[in-house]
């Protein structure tokens, strides 16, 4: 049984008016990324998270024409993980080569030395 303070049943006319009085947006600046391409050699990166430390999600697009190999290894404090959304990256980790096809997935410590890029034509991935 309900009481006086609570009733048991709720009715639409007491529930309807409060979604429109809770959410009023004035735009969609708060919810929708509109990423813009960043261009570097053999490279194109778009950013799909807002800026907040220690999280970053990315597009990129890499082509042979981005450096990499052993020559061009480096460390860093973090971790890295990336899934190929088209095409066959190249990592390199430590002194290990790695290939990493379409619909494959890596993640290593940013600590080891490491770069990765395309392999054999453009890849595109998706990292966080």
């Amino acid at each position: 049984m309900g009481s006086a303070i609570w009733p048991t049943r709720v009715t639409t006319k007491q529930v309807w008016p409060w979604p429109l009085q809770l959410v009023e947006p004035v735009d969609d600046e708060d919810v929708v990324i509109r990423p813009e391409p960043q261009r570097r050699p053999g490279e194109t990166t778009w950013l799909l998270s807002r800026d907040r430390p220690g999280t970053m999600v990315a597009k990129m697009r890499l082509t042979p024409e981005r450096a990499v190999g052993p020559e061009h290894q480096r460390v860093h404090p973090g971790h890295e993980w990336f899934t190929v959304l088209s095409g066959t990256a190249v990592v390199y980790l430590a002194d290990r080569r790695i290939l990493v096809q379409e619909g494959q997935a890596a993640e290593f410590s940013t600590m080891v030395p490491h770069s990765f890029g395309a392999h054999d034509g453009p890849v595109e991935i998706l990292t966080i």
